[in-house]
């Protein structure tokens, strides 16, 4: 996926959520949207460099969004609105084996009192997608979820009902940086969501893992990693 054309900056702050204070090489101070509702503990360190996205659409608050932070062995992307892109045009390059082989996908499809990210339909009938994006590394170790997430329990309970039923259904952690070897769940900081995961891996539910490549001009899927459901 291409990005926009992006300003370097240096992060001075981020907080409430979705606001970071970013200084631009000319000196000048600018509040960026932070386009991720996680603690982003791995990759939003003050003093760090940044690059940012500029829309002067007049109904935006903010013209600025932050896109990519450089962490000492990879840039990372920040804005978890992209993931769903990157993975949709993935799956349409067929370039992820584990999903190939499908003629058509759909996004956003109603399952339940949930909505999955894509559906997927081939010869062999139809698989759902669930894409969560990853941000967090400790120790070449990537993990999700960075918070506790109660909207990404309800994906794996509907998950796992539609692999009960007979479907093809998948969760997609998409590694948003290229410093990780192997990836788990974060247990420590969110157990029911590591609980609910190993459940839905025991109902045949599918983990697959893949970690981006990205520089200064695009994000693309690269290399899979090995998935454990203890770290």
């Amino acid at each position: 996926m291409n990005l926009p054309p992006l300003i370097p900056g240096i992060l001075r702050k981020r907080y409430k959520r979705f606001l970071a204070d970013i200084e631009l090489e000319n000196g000048e101070m600018i509040t960026a949207h932070c386009p991720n509702p996680g603690r982003m503990q791995s990759c939003s360190e003050p003093g760090r460099r940044v690059m940012i996205s500029k829309n002067d659409l007049p109904h935006r608050k903010l013209a600025y969004t932050w896109e990519l932070y450089r962490a000492p062995d990879s840039w990372v992307n920040v804005n978890t609105l992209r993931a769903n892109a990157i993975v949709a045009e993935a799956l349409r390059a067929e370039s992820i084996p584990e999903l190939a082989g499908y003629s058509s996908v759909q996004a956003e499809i109603k399952s339940g009192d949930s909505r999955i990210d894509f559906l997927l339909h081939g010869q062999g009938g139809k698989c759902f997608v669930e894409v969560k994006s990853v941000t967090l590394v400790e120790h070449r170790v990537a993990m999700f979820p960075d918070a506790v997430t109660l909207r990404g329990y309800k994906h794996l309970l509907q998950l796992q009902q539609l692999a009960i039923s007979g479907s093809c259904a998948v969760i997609f952690f998409l590694v948003q940086r290229q410093d990780a070897e192997r990836f788990c769940p974060a247990r420590q900081l969110d157990p029911r969501y590591a609980d609910a995961l190993q459940s839905a891996v025991q109902q045949k539910v599918k983990v697959v893992v893949y970690q981006t490549r990205i520089d200064e001009q695009q994000i693309t899927v690269a290399n899979s990693l090995p998935f454990s459901i203890v770290c």
